[in-house]
């Protein structure tokens, strides 16, 4: 499944998130795969596409960031796939 992953750095300190991120990197399972990020023009969230066989893989890496950030996580499916999907339906 895909999720557009948004990370909220509101009333966060942005600077520890960078801090850890440049040390430590994303933290996230290797499983869970990243394919496009991107950051609001005034650094006050991410917004990241990925995508994961497993949700409990994106629990374990809100796990690791919690004390800094907030997240929102939506599934999402393609124009393409929910078009197919609801195809018998229409």
């Amino acid at each position: 499944m895909q999720f557009i992953v948004i990370e909220d750095f509101t009333g966060c300190d942005r600077k520890e998130i960078y801090r850890r991120f440049g040390e430590r990197g994303r933290l996230k399972p290797d499983e869970l795969v990243v394919h496009h990020s991107w950051i609001a023009a005034d650094m006050s969230r991410c917004f990241l596409l990925v995508e994961a066989d497993d949700v409990t893989l994106l629990q374990r890496w809100v796990i690791e960031w919690s004390d800094l950030v907030e997240f929102e996580i939506v599934p999402v499916a393609t124009n393409k796939d929910m078009v197919a999907a609801l195809a018998s339906h229409l």
